[in-house]
């Protein structure tokens, strides 16, 4: 069993985008591990492992537009089904 079960990866479109501060506020506030968060002042990509993926949807939107929004069960695909 995995200790965080979801992989939860989107694109962040929007105007002065951080990836250090948008990397500083989901360690700070939702659990997880293999947090990147990499691009530019108007595009951003996260890739997170949680168990609570609908909190990163909603920190997201919050800053911008999300989009290419992927959540994959991890435990499910460690068992050969689809995620």
């Amino acid at each position: 069993m995995l200790e965080y079960k979801f992989d939860t990866q989107l694109l962040i479109a929007g105007d002065n985008l951080s990836e250090d501060e948008i990397f500083d506020w989901i360690t700070a506030n939702i659990e997880g591990d293999c947090l990147l968060a990499v691009g530019d002042e108007e595009l951003i990509k996260i890739h997170f492992h949680t168990n609570t993926p609908w909190r990163v949807l909603e920190y997201a939107a919050s800053l911008g537009e999300i989009y290419d929004i992927v959540v994959e069960n991890m435990e499910r695909q460690a068992s050969g089904l689809k995620g």
